[in-house]
């Protein structure tokens, strides 16, 4: 697999890609890739002539006590993985690499309202670090189009809205949440769980499935649907962050007018925090 590590290496095969006309796909992941990661090579191989995986752990985007010194790095078995679904080359540069004069001083892009509460509560300066190598990455690679996953649903969101405000341009797309056959959505942090965790983790997406069941039944008293769906992530044995009911277009809190949903939640089983959605409309 053609693997770069420098900004300058990548923009000189970016150049020739160019030159052959090619539209330029990007993928952006912290590596350690499953298969909803390949999903998205897939549907970036679809869209674009030329795809570029990004593999980088980053930092700033990591708050005191998280994970950052354990999170799984398994670049070999990435670029194999990449290879398998199509990508054309990863870029897997180094801190240095990214952030030259250290973080300290480094511009940071803030993107207001849609970042805050949800996890934005929960990991303070978790999506300006997101936001800022996101924007790092874009304007790096330049492509046509960047795919992320929906699991990650208010990153997104937050993705989506710096690209516009910065009038970046770029076509921003989600795929659809990649699941394992008993409804546990994908994720690096899934290695941290136990067997009998790992048999107990489908339950957050059975409590997100409830509470949209009950609301397109006409269940109105939103309030108490969302304490009731906390008390059975209690009663299963995960400690929830958050779940919250939310519009799936702006984030805002629901109200009688909102036919748009997604019901969001992280919540945490043992010490691996697992977090999920479910998007669903009322029409």
């Amino acid at each position: 697999m053609n693997t770069l590590h420098t900004i300058a290496q990548l923009r000189a095969a970016l150049a020739r890609a160019r030159q052959d006309g090619k539209r330029i796909g990007l993928v952006p992941t912290m590596g350690n890739l499953h298969a909803g990661h390949v999903t998205l090579v897939n549907k970036a191989r679809q869209r674009t002539d030329f795809v570029v995986v990004s593999i980088f752990v980053n930092p700033l985007q990591f708050g005191a006590g998280e994970d950052l010194e354990s999170y799984p790095r398994t670049l070999e078995e990435d670029q194999r993985k990449v290879l398998d679904a199509g990508g054309d080359l990863v870029f897997a540069p180094n801190v240095k690499e990214i952030y030259p004069e250290g973080m300290g001083g480094h511009t940071r892009i803030s993107v207001p309202v849609v970042s805050e509460g949800l996890c934005g509560a929960s990991r303070p300066g978790h999506f300006e670090g997101v936001a800022t190598v996101v924007c790092k990455l874009l304007n790096i690679v330049q492509p046509d189009l960047a795919v992320f996953g929906q699991k990650d649903y208010q990153q997104l969101a937050v993705i989506r809205k710096m690209a516009h405000d910065l009038c970046l341009p770029v076509l921003v797309m989600g795929e659809p949440t990649v699941r394992a056959e008993d409804g546990l959505a994908l994720s690096s942090r899934n290695g941290y769980l136990s067997a009998e965790q790992r048999r107990t983790a489908p339950v957050l997406f059975e409590i997100l499935q409830q509470v949209a069941k009950s609301v397109k039944d006409g269940e109105r008293d939103y309030p108490v649907l969302i304490e009731a769906a906390r008390q059975r992530l209690a009663d299963s044995g995960l400690r929830a962050d958050y779940l919250d009911l939310r519009d799936a277009l702006t984030l805002n809190p629901v109200d009688a007018d909102t036919r748009d949903m997604v019901i969001l939640a992280a919540a945490y089983l043992g010490n691996t925090r697992l977090i999920d959605n479910l998007l669903f409309d009322l029409h």
